[in-house]
């Protein structure tokens, strides 16, 4: 097959060699092999965050996306059902070959929207040179935090509220699970505090950065030495500038129950401008399959979702045991609600947050006001994650 008879696709993906590079040598591939034209654009990581889907989705045949847009992009109709693309017997090969609930993080209303392409979740980064060992609970990390104040949180952007919601799954409880309200006040108080106290302590030059932002400016600086809860980019754990990163799992309420994390990652979706091709189901399939997870999309500073990657000995060894120190916080994620109208609260629930701090807002007053914030973006009968 020449060049001139290749179906050319185009797609969308974030700016960061962890969201890119993997995919534009991939698609490189199966240019020469004569397979499919895959033309990869990319958008700052705060468009892939809060972009409207429905836009992304007029303009490209492919968009990488997160599952929390998944209720939006259904309310809007602009995706394909995977079980439409792939058929369920081979979406559930691959639910049964990844870690964690990827997959099952794009399952919305009986029907699977995109493919798991990129896992990760919350954890702990920390510069091992200035701590000596990780902290394993939230009572060591703010000790930690009083004796060194090299403490930093993660709030820019939406990662406010997932911070909150991760905290909240480490004290027990899923957020927005009972009915109507995010958190009960019990543990929304035990939340509010903990991260009141920790924002007031957090190093003034952390304060405004993304995760990227954070993760760089802790390889290159000294005032930052942990951040106890961000979202892992196995970049920073073998950079080819600055200090190397150690990757954790996430801080525990208490040893032996789980770390509290919320699910990241991205997943590969198809719209419905897309005319889906033999070729290109192959292409895809070979995304997800052994030799592209366990090789190909690590070596392209990738973050492979397939189990077998993160335990395996080479992928580890490369990348600084990355996967195998942050593998259990990724397998008892939390799996955000998917609700069309969730990214518009996890936006504003973040800047009230970020307000509170700042104000030292009254606990019982912040946690009345985030259950408020919810209620108004969430229909009450879609509560369902």
């Amino acid at each position: 097959m020449g060049d001139a008879v290749m179906k050319r696709y185009h797609a969308l993906t974030w700016d960061h060699p962890r969201g890119y590079n993997a995919l534009a040598a991939a698609a490189d591939k199966a240019r020469a092999e004569g397979l499919v034209d895959i033309v990869w654009d990319k958008q700052p990581l705060e468009g892939f965050e809060s972009h409207p889907i429905a836009d992304l989705c007029a303009r490209y045949d492919l968009v990488v996306l997160d599952h929390p847009h998944v209720g939006e992009a259904v309310a809007e109709t602009c995706l394909r059902p995977l079980e439409e693309v792939f058929g369920a017997v081979a979406l559930e090969e691959i639910g049964a070959a990844t870690i964690g609930p990827c997959l099952e993080s794009y399952h919305y209303q009986e029907k699977t929207w995109a493919l798991p392409l990129d896992a990760a979740t919350q954890v702990m980064a920390i510069r091992p040179d200035l701590v000596d060992e990780p902290p394993r609970t939230w009572k060591e990390v703010v000790d930690l935090s009083w004796s060194g104040g090299k403490v930093a949180l993660s709030l820019a952007g939406p990662h406010a509220i997932l911070s909150f919601l991760s905290i909240a799954s480490a004290y027990g409880e899923e957020a927005g699970r009972k009915g109507h309200q995010l958190v009960t006040e019990e543990t929304g108080l035990i939340v509010y505090d903990l991260m009141s106290l920790l924002a007031s302590r957090s190093p003034a030059s952390a304060r405004g950065l993304n995760p990227i932002g954070i993760l760089g400016h802790m390889a290159a600086h000294d005032d930052v030495a942990l951040c106890p809860l961000i979202y892992g980019y196995v970049n920073y754990a073998a950079p080819n500038a600055g200090r190397a990163l150690g990757f954790h799992n996430a801080p525990v309420a208490s040893l032996g129950v789980r770390p509290g994390s919320t699910l990241g990652g991205t997943g590969i979706a198809v719209s419905r401008r897309c005319e889906v091709t033999p070729e290109l189901v192959e292409h895809l399939t070979w995304l997800m399959g052994e030799e592209a997870q366990t090789r190909f999309i690590p070596d392209h500073e990738g973050q492979p979702s397939r189990r077998s990657a993160w335990s395996d000995e080479a992928v580890n060894g490369r990348w600084g045991q990355f996967y195998r120190n942050t593998a259990a916080t990724l397998d008892s994620a939390y799996v955000r609600p998917r609700f069309n109208g969730y990214i518009r609260f996890q936006t504003e629930a973040s800047a009230l947050l970020r307000d509170c701090f700042a104000n030292k807002t009254n606990g019982k007053a912040a946690i009345a006001a985030l259950n408020a914030l919810f209620v108004k973006h969430a229909p009450e009968k879609d509560y369902a994650p």
